[in-house]
């Protein structure tokens, strides 16, 4: 059963890429396991749990505040996933690629829903 936080697109799409990060991890070379595959797993976990973090909190500010994390974390993921390219067999570098492109859609969409939130806290 869903709740409120499963019904929150931002959350859903983090969600979405931190699986398919996890999975992409498997993929780069065995060297990489303590540089980019877990500070890319970090950072995409960090995403995810930032957006839960501030369903959690009560006070607009406090909301806004995690969720100033969650959009670092993905441009800390984005960015990750862009120079991972190069250290990428060529048939996961397309890949890496869509998900850098994920999380430059997930940083949109935050900046969205900070304004909603923005928005709600003056009509209040």
């Amino acid at each position: 059963m869903a709740t409120g936080l499963e019904n929150l697109e931002i959350y859903e799409i983090a969600v979405k890429l931190e699986k398919a990060v996890h999975r992409l991890c498997g993929k780069l070379p065995e060297d990489e396991k303590f540089r980019k595959i877990d500070q890319l797993k970090r950072s995409s976990s960090s995403v995810t749990d930032n957006i839960a973090e501030s369903y959690g909190r009560y006070g607009y500010q406090d909301k806004i505040q995690f969720l100033y994390k969650a959009r670092g974390s993905a441009e800390e993921a984005k960015s990750q996933l862009e120079r991972s390219v190069s250290v990428l067999a060529e048939e996961y570098q397309d890949t890496a690629e869509r998900l850098a492109r994920g999380y430059l859609i997930e940083i949109k969409k935050i900046n969205g829903y900070i304004r909603y939130l923005r928005s709600k806290k003056i009509t209040v």
